[in-house]
C-alpha cells in the first residue's frame, strides 16, 4: 500500500492572488487524497516547501502545523495498520481535540475556516460565509468554543448595527451619510453563523447552537416592495423583436422561460428535460431548489414549451452577469420601468399564478418556498393594486372620495357610503 503525504496551500484554487488562503495537510492512499485543515492561514508568498516563512507569528504557524501534521499521519497509519476504513470526520475531530489542547490559538475561528470550503452550498450562497468569517475576527470576542455563547450572539448583534456600508469618495465629497447595514444584511450574517454552529453541534464541537435560545430574535426585515412585471408587460416583453441569434435574443428566451416556470437563475440554468415526465399532455417534474434542497412542483406551460424548442430542448448558458446586463438594456427597448434582473422573473410568475386563480398554498409549492409566509406577500401585492385600481375608478366616478386609510378604516368608510 502506497501512502503519500505533503502541506499544501489551497488545493482547490479558490484564493484570489494577495489573500489568505488555508494551509492542509494531503494524504494519498492508493490514489485517493484526503485533505485535513491546519487552521494555518497564509499569502501563498509565505509558504514555501512546506513551511510559512517571512511573516509575523511564523514559528508559531509553523509549530501548529507540525502537531496537525504528525498526529493526521499517526491516525492515517493506525488506520491502515488495523485495515480499517478512513473515517475523515473522526480523524479531524481528534486532530482538534489535540490542537486545542496544545495551542492558544483561536481553534473556534480556524474551524469556521476549514469548514467554510466543504460546504455543501450553490457557490452563489458559499461566497456570504467569508464576509461572515471578516466581521467574526474584527468583532474579536468569539476565538475559542467556550466564547460560542448567547451573551456574545448579541454582542455580535449589537456590533453589526455599529457598521457602516463603505463609501465611495465622490459620495465623501458630496457629504452623503454613510449608510448602516440593512435588516437583511444583518439576517443573512445571523443566518450563516446559524448554520455554521449547526454543523458543530452535530459533530460534538458544542453542546447547544446558542441561536436554539434567540428564537424569533432577529428578523430578516421587510421588504419594501415587490416588483413584478403586469401581463401586458409581460407581452411586450414577449414580443419583442431582436436580431436573430443574438445574446439578446438568448436573454429574452431566458426570461420568458423564468416567467411561466418559476424558477430561479441557478435552478433554470440547471434545468434538463429528461428529469421531466411526459403524461401524454404536460411535462411535469417534482425536484428540489438548488439553493436551499426544498422541494418544488413544476409543470411547463405553453410558452416555456416553445422557448425549450427553439433550443432543442436544452437551455443555453450564460452568466448571471451577462444575463442581468443585458436584460437592463431588453427593459429599455420594451419600454418598461422596472428595473429589469433575473429575480424579477419569479416575481412575476407567482403574481401571475395568483391572479389567474392559482391558490397560494399551490403557489408556495410551485416556487419551493419553506413556508407559506414567503409566498403570501405576492398575494399582498395583489391586495394593494387591486384597492389603487379602485381608488381610480372612485375618483373617475367623483362619488366619494377615499382618504388614505388602513384596510379596516377602509371597510368601514364604503360601508358607510
Amino acid at each position: 500500500m502506497k501512502i503519500t503525504d505533503a502541506i499544501v496551500w489551497d488545493h482547490r484554487g479558490r484564493v484570489p492572488d494577495g489573500s489568505n488562503g488555508q494551509l492542509e495537510v494531503r494524504v494519498t492512499v492508493n490514489r485517493k487524497s484526503y485533505y485535513f485543515g491546519t487552521g494555518v492561514r497564509c499569502r501563498k508568498s509565505e509558504f514555501v516547501a512546506g513551511r510559512v516563512v517571512n511573516c509575523s507569528g511564523a514559528n508559531g504557524m509553523n509549530e501548529r502545523l507540525g502537531i496537525v501534521y504528525n498526529k493526521v499521519l499517526a491516525l492515517i497509519n493506525a488506520c491502515v495498520d488495523a485495515g480499517e476504513p478512513i473515517n475523515t470526520e473522526e480523524i479531524r475531530r481528534q486532530v482538534w481535540q489535540t490542537v486545542e489542547a496544545q495551542s492558544d490559538e483561536p481553534v473556534f475561528m480556524d474551524w469556521l475556516a476549514e469548514q467554510v470550503p466543504v460546504l455543501s452550498v450553490s457557490d452563489g450562497t458559499r461566497k456570504h460565509y467569508d464576509p461572515l468569517l471578516t466581521r467574526l475576527e474584527a468583532f474579536g470576542r468569539m476565538k475559542r468554543w467556550q466564547d460560542v455563547t448567547v451573551e456574545n450572539i448579541m454582542g455580535f448583534d449589537a456590533y453589526l448595527h455599529t457598521i457602516t456600508k463603505p463609501q465611495s469618495d465622490a459620495a465623501v465629497r458630496r457629504g452623503k451619510k454613510a449608510e448602516r447595514l440593512s435588516d437583511g444584511g444583518i439576517y443573512n450574517y445571523h443566518k450563516c453563523l446559524k448554520a455554521l454552529l449547526n454543523r458543530a453541534f452535530k459533530v460534538g464541537k458544542i453542546d447547544l447552537n446558542p441561536y436554539d435560545r434567540l428564537r424569533g430574535q432577529f428578523k430578516r426585515g421587510e421588504k419594501q416592495s415587490t416588483e413584478y412585471l403586469t401581463e401586458d408587460e409581460m407581452q411586450r416583453f414577449e414580443r419583442l423583436q431582436v436580431q436573430k441569434g443574438s445574446v439578446l435574443e438568448v436573454v429574452r428566451d431566458l426570461f420568458v422561460f423564468q416567467m411561466y416556470t418559476g424558477l430561479p437563475y441557478s435552478d433554470m440554468q440547471a434545468f434538463d428535460i429528461g428529469d421531466y415526465k411526459w403524461d401524454g399532455k404536460v411535462w411535469q417534474h417534482v425536484g428540489e431548489r438548488i439553493k436551499t434542497g426544498v422541494p418544488y412542483v413544476s409543470q411547463l406551460l405553453p410558452p416555456a414549451v416553445r422557448v425549450l424548442e427553439r433550443y432543442d430542448w436544452k437551455i443555453p448558458r450564460l452568466s448571471n452577469a451577462d444575463y442581468n446586463r443585458h436584460l437592463k438594456s431588453l427593459g429599455v427597448m420594451a419600454e418598461i420601468a422596472t428595473p429589469m434582473h433575473s429575480h424579477l422573473a419569479r416575481h412575476t410568475f407567482a403574481t401571475y399564478m395568483l391572479r389567474n386563480g392559482a391558490k397560494i398554498e399551490n403557489v408556495s409549492r410551485m416556487l419551493g418556498h419553506t413556508n407559506i409566509t414567503q409566498t403570501q406577500r405576492y398575494a399582498k401585492v395583489l391586495a394593494e393594486s387591486v384597492h389603487e385600481d379602485f381608488d381610480m375608478v372612485a375618483e373617475k366616478m367623483g362619488t366619494a372620495e377615499i382618504p388614505q386609510c388602513t384596510g379596516r378604516e377602509r371597510k368601514t368608510i364604503i360601508k358607510n357610503l
